[in-house]
């Protein structure tokens, strides 16, 4: 088919929106799972924001000039972050899904991104199917938890607001776990007044950009990552997301009353470092 792929452009937002929606709660709808999309309009703000974003690259397939897919790429850390891939859906396994990847992967190579990471609905074999034909590795099952605020605090482990004299610091401890860092991330967030930072024996032990679907956290160990969930009012989104293999955190979470809504996978190509901490993923990675 003759199929042409552009840059996004903030006009797109509308119909990229609608179609995420679509695709998203779709496949979702197929495999009796919710929707990681809860409403049209969630779509259309999440397009917004991907397309307008200056640290993210947008791609829209066009066939007939009519739109029927986007993808885009974070290039926000030294590793890129891919998502969403939405395809219209009467256009799904046509191979729109694959070009769309083949972009944004090919972005990434040019710009020279040490590597590249998702994450992916683990019930939907197809798209893991077509990451891992494109090269992308299988590293950690994540649980999506949600449920009502812990209200739990950890003596010795205190939690704050982050400012902007505690970016060196944590920087440096995500350095420490995950062999990179995601300071263009934690900036914004503490900008925008959402990031916390743990302090534990007169440093700052971990911190979270957020404690919700798009957020990522750092800790030296679980109990930092504890101290975290412990303090926030709720959990933005579908959840937040542990990775399956901190079984100690994972119990805790379900004993304080939080429930696994689905099972997501992350896979990356490139650098990646096994962490040496604690941690949750975002929907990125």
């Amino acid at each position: 088919m003759d199929l042409v792929l552009r840059p996004g452009r903030t006009e797109d937002q509308q119909e990229c929106g609608r179609i995420c929606f679509e695709a998203f709660s779709g496949i979702a709808a197929a495999y009796n799972y919710p929707s990681d999309m809860p409403s049209e309009a969630f779509a259309t703000e999440l397009m917004g924001h991907s397309l307008t974003h200056p640290g993210v690259y947008s791609v829209v397939a066009e066939l007939d000039g009519r739109i029927v897919g986007s993808s885009f790429l974070d290039e926000r850390s030294s590793v890129a972050g891919i998502g969403p891939v939405s395809v219209d859906p009467a256009l799904q396994n046509s191979g729109v899904g694959r070009r769309l990847m083949q972009d944004v992967m090919a972005r990434a190579a040019d710009r020279g991104a040490a590597g590249v990471r998702l994450v992916q609905n683990a019930y939907h074999c197809r798209s893991f199917a077509l990451y891992a034909g494109l090269g992308f590795e299988f590293r950690e099952s994540l649980l999506c938890l949600q449920g009502p605020p812990v209200g739990r605090t950890f003596p010795g482990y205190d939690v704050r607001e982050a400012t902007k004299e505690d970016l060196a610091a944590c920087d440096d401890l995500c350095r420490r776990v995950h062999g990179m860092d995601r300071g263009a991330e934690l900036a914004e967030a503490v900008e925008g007044g959402t990031a916390r930072v743990v302090e534990h024996a007169g440093r700052i032990t971990g911190y979270a950009t957020g404690l919700s679907f798009t957020a990522h956290a750092v800790a030296e160990s679980s109990e930092g990552i504890k101290a975290l969930i412990g303090s926030a009012d709720g959990f933005e989104g579908p959840g937040i997301l542990v990775p399956a293999s901190d079984s100690a955190l994972v119990q805790w979470c379900l004993a304080e009353g939080l429930r696994i809504r689905e099972i997501m996978s992350q896979m990356t190509t490139g650098l990646y470092n096994r962490p040496a901490g604690a941690w949750l993923s975002s929907i990125l990675f």
